[in-house]
């Protein structure tokens, strides 16, 4: 009996011994599956940041002193391709982290880019003016030692190019749809061929463009001082018209890459997107009654309300009634907006464009005219920041200032509707008093996409719209 109790004890021994190390591996594998599955997760996260430039700085060596590649930056999420417009350094000059490098036009406007690394700008590979130049070109060379500029003199750019970025969905800073009053930009005669890379010199900025650095720029805007060039010959005024040669029956005018873009971007708007459109006139008496009231107790503010600040306040409510309207079409799904950003269209000498009003729905009357005032000044002046004009959930174009009664403007993918005003016509209406009174009525047209606002629900806005314009005591209950 006491014999066969020990071998029973030695067995159950044995057993516990081989359960304990079967479940120890079991949980020691489990661990490091976790583990592994936890770093690919990590990695998977991480290359889903958002991107966001960052200079592709890497230094080579080979046969030439140390170096540094620099190619062309995608300065905005939508640029596939830019305009190298002037170089603001010369090649031997000294480079320091954030100075002015030179000024690229891109797909939305003309923008600084900043040198991305001290040393010396050894090699210039791509000359001022030139167009269509891919994102990932290599435009220049830097060097940490002044005297290794000399080894590339003689330097070509042998890469393959790089390549192009798959055509998607029309971005949503397609400028508006109404067509830029200004006249057109002056012109400058197509650039000659260009020389080789060598022999090429950097074009020198215009009198007028004044070059700072970026903490210069900055503490100018915030004192609101106006950076000054040296005196010499007078710029050509902007928008002068270009001068036909001797017997010549027209003048061509060289598409800039801004123009190029917003052509193509709304001839796919028409072409794709399934527009209709709805008008209606509205009575603006009590709206400029309100508006005079209001710009009296504002003068000592030095504040003026437009017409068009009523507008963006009214539309931007009418977009909280009305919420498919606030939306964009993303081809799988539509996609509405909690707020509403109004995108105001502004004409410059380059084209139009369309800076944002964010949460417009949110804002007094006196906040969004300051906003309008400053996005339209640095707009024309082209400084508008990257943040400043892209986006928006719903457009507004206004043509009434040129004595433009009614027009239909062109919706800007992927936002579903744009609004078009126009100008205030006094209209005799019926009266008991006197039989007859003049009431000043406005005309505005409502583009819509059919995808995603359906008649009804385009007319629900414009009914909503019309409660804010002709009682514009509504809008601030």
């Amino acid at each position: 009996m006491l014999r066969t109790i020990v071998v029973r004890s030695d067995l159950l021994k044995g057993t516990v011994q081989k359960n304990l190390r079967s479940c120890l591996v079991r949980a020691l594998s489990a661990e490091c599956a976790r583990r592994r599955n936890h770093y690919r997760s990590h990695l998977l996260v991480s290359s889903s940041t958002p991107l966001q430039w960052r200079p592709n700085l890497v230094r080579y060596y080979a046969d030439l002193p140390s170096h540094i590649k620099v190619p062309l930056p995608a300065l905005s999420p939508t640029m596939e391709e830019g305009t190298l417009v002037s170089w603001a350094k010369k090649e031997g000059d000294k480079l320091n982290e954030g100075d002015l490098l030179a000024e690229i036009e891109t797909d939305k406007a003309t923008m600084a880019f900043e040198t991305p690394e001290e040393g010396f700008l050894a090699k210039i590979l791509i000359p001022a003016g030139t167009k269509g130049i891919p994102i990932g070109k290599l435009v220049c060379i830097i060097v940490s030692n002044q005297a290794d500029i000399a080894a590339f003199k003689d330097f070509k750019d042998d890469s393959a190019p790089p390549p192009k970025k798959a055509a998607g969905a029309a971005p949503p800073a397609a400028a508006a749809a109404a067509p830029a009053p200004a006249p057109p930009a002056a012109a400058a005669p197509p650039p000659p061929p260009a020389a080789p890379p060598a022999a090429a010199p950097p074009a020198t900025a215009p009198h007028d463009r004044v070059y700072a650095s970026p903490m210069a720029k900055r503490l100018a805007e915030q004192r609101n001082i106006r950076l000054q060039a040296k005196m010499g010959a007078p710029a050509p005024a902007k928008g002068a018209a270009p001068t036909p040669a001797a017997g010549a029956a027209f003048v061509d005018i060289p598409v800039t890459g801004i123009r190029e873009i917003i052509a193509k971007r709304l001839l796919q708007s028409k072409q794709t997107i399934p527009h209709y459109y709805l008008s209606a006139e509205l009575n603006v008496e009590k709206l400029l009654k309100l508006r005079s009231q209001f710009n009296k107790k504002l003068e000592k503010e030095k504040v003026k309300l437009s017409v068009n600040d009523f507008v963006i306040k009214a539309t931007a409510l009418a977009c909280m009634d009305v919420p498919d309207a606030n939306s964009h079409w993303m081809d799988t799904v539509i996609r509405r907006f909690i707020n509403c950003d109004v995108s105001v269209a502004v004409s410059t000498d380059k084209g139009l464009i369309t800076p944002i009003v964010f949460e417009a729905n949110h804002k007094g009357l006196v906040k969004i005219s300051k906003e309008v005032k400053t996005l339209a000044g640095k707009a024309r002046d082209g400084k508008l920041q990257p943040h400043e004009f892209q986006g928006g959930t719903f457009s507004v174009s206004n043509l009434g200032m040129y004595a433009v009664n009614n027009f239909s403007a062109i919706i800007n993918p992927p936002q579903t509707c744009i609004l078009a005003v126009g100008g205030t016509v006094e209209k005799l209406i019926p009266c008991e008093e006197k039989g007859f009174r003049t009431v000043p009525f406005m005309w505005v047209t409502l583009s819509c996409d059919h995808r995603v606002v359906d008649g009804a629900i385009g007319a629900l806005w414009l009914k909503a719209f019309r409660r804010y314009i002709e009682d514009p005591e509504t809008m601030i209950l």
